[in-house]
């Protein structure tokens, strides 16, 4: 059984709020989401943003990044049993309680990377984001076991976040 112990990125200002399933191992040893080097979530943000290639490597970086964005990012879950690092293997799942971002910040839409936390994020949260008013965005997995879509395709994906960042 795996507690999620990475804590939220967010503040006052945060619009976008992107959830995961739960880190990784790799994550979890870094302590930071997306730490995976095959992961592509940093990359994804790097050509979103028009930023160099590995400007984003560094947790520090990334929080800022994050912050001077307005994203907010967390996970759907706060524990589960999971192998590894496989969605397909969660039972168990406990949320996160979404409120504590949503409380403190004008969050105007969740994305959420991957099949599995739209899936879980609908099951535990769909009630209190269609009383809020808030879309859920289903983007896809930049994990390396999603190997079908290319960077490319994965940027071109998640454009819907900056545009509700820019709403």
């Amino acid at each position: 059984r795996i507690i999620h112990t990475i804590e939220p990125v967010f503040d006052g200002r945060s619009r976008v709020l992107v959830l995961g399933t739960m880190p990784s191992p790799k994550s979890r040893e870094v302590g930071f989401y997306y730490g995976h080097p095959q992961n592509r979530f940093w990359r994804v943000m790097e050509r979103l943003f028009d930023l160099p290639d590995h400007a984003l490597v560094e947790n520090g970086t990334r929080t800022a990044f994050l912050l001077a964005h307005r994203i907010a990012l967390w996970d759907v879950l706060a524990s589960c049993t999971i192998a590894g690092a496989s969605d397909a293997s969660i039972s168990d799942p406990r949320a996160n309680d979404l409120t504590r971002i949503l409380d403190a910040a004008p969050v105007r839409a969740v994305c959420c990377t991957g099949g599995k936390s739209a899936q879980l994020c609908r099951r535990f949260d769909g009630a209190l984001l269609s009383e809020r008013g808030i879309p859920l965005i289903a983007l896809p997995s930049t994990s390396p076991a999603n190997a079908r879509m290319r960077l490319g395709g994965l940027v071109r994906a998640y454009e819907p976040l900056v545009k509700e960042l820019n709403l």
